[in-house]
């Protein structure tokens, strides 16, 4: 084995540099996103006329550090980072941005955040291409809530009562690509998951005629796709405890209506609780909730098909 020669590196200094400068960005996402970074340093610092000196002495970091960050070497360390983007006066998240912001970015950011609600309702108005003045067509009605809720079995007895159309989520994306949910999750990924979720919610939402849609229960996790969903549909969220959600997919699973099987274990019980507590917010957002704890399908379904013809109004006539 070759000997090592030279210091041990600093503790500010970027792990595995060596490695790291002998990938090339074709071959290595990881080297271009590094390239990418050390780029966008470079430019800050250039743009603030701050040289390397001033910027090692303003951020307590080693020049030799902030020339290997800039060069794309390394394994950067996130508390480092945040002690540059300190040190130049910028947001942390603009050198981790995915892709290169607008240059009116940052006044637009700084204008949101001073906007009060309806300005920011209007701004997301405007830039999604809505018709003002509407909140998503009236007939429409999305089931939100986590795996075991009961969004299909309720939606269909929905959309059937009312004479609507029912579209699970997922089956219309797995009908666009010809591939299960599970096999798009095993080969591209969820972030490529998410993105035809979005697709589809989108061309859904422009479908006409009335319509009760049964969403994933991820479907919160991707903000641009919830927001397209409140202010497409009706949104309810469908609750319950999380024994209960337990027990719903384990029931599907016996009956072979659940692709996987829920394991019998307290882990599965702290993952749910966990899941939920971190979704509420999000699933609190719809603009009803109804509390499917301890009750029957047949009550839930009952106040279901109450909320959304008081919602429509007592003009509505059920197929109309």
């Amino acid at each position: 084995m070759p000997s090592r020669t030279g210091s041990r590196p600093g503790a500010d200094e970027p792990v595995g540099a060596a490695t790291a400068a002998g990938a090339t960005e074709a071959d290595d996402p990881e080297a271009e996103f590094l390239a990418v970074l050390g780029q966008r340093v470079r430019t800050m610092r250039a743009v603030r006329a701050m040289s390397r000196k001033m910027l090692s002495q303003t951020s307590g970091l080693s020049e030799r550090y902030i020339a290997q960050l800039e060069g794309g070497q390394g394994n950067v360390s996130i508390i480092l980072l945040r002690r540059v983007a300190l040190a130049m006066g910028v947001r942390l998240e603009d050198l981790l941005a995915a892709v290169e912001s607008p240059p009116d970015w940052p006044v637009l950011r700084d204008l949101l955040q001073k906007a009060n609600a309806d300005q920011i309702a209007e701004a997301k108005r405007v830039l999604s291409g809505a018709a003002a003045g509407g909140e998503g067509p009236a007939q429409r009605v999305a089931l939100i809530g986590l795996r075991g809720a009961g969004k299909s079995t309720l939606g269909r007895i929905l959309a059937e009562r009312m004479g609507w159309t029912f579209v699970e989520l997922n089956r219309e994306i797995e009908r666009e690509n010809g591939l299960s949910v599970a096999e798009i999750f095993a080969i591209y990924g969820q972030e490529t998951y998410r993105r035809l979720e979005q697709g589809a919610l989108r061309r859904l939402a422009e479908r006409p005629g009335p319509m009760v849609l049964a969403t994933g229960g991820g479907i919160v996790a991707e903000p641009v796709t919830f927001d397209l969903l409140l202010s497409s549909f009706f949104t309810v969220w469908l609750k319950a405890r999380p024994e209960e959600h337990i027990h719903r997919v384990r029931e599907q699973a016996a009956k072979g209506l659940a692709p996987t099987r829920m394991p019998d274990s307290d882990n599965a019980l702290r993952e749910i609780r966990g899941i939920l507590v971190s979704r509420e917010p999000l699933y609190a957002r719809a603009r009803a909730v109804i509390d499917t704890a301890d009750r029957t399908v047949a009550e839930t379904a009952g106040e279901l098909t109450g909320l959304v013809e008081s919602h429509l109004g007592t003009g509505h006539r059920r197929g109309a």
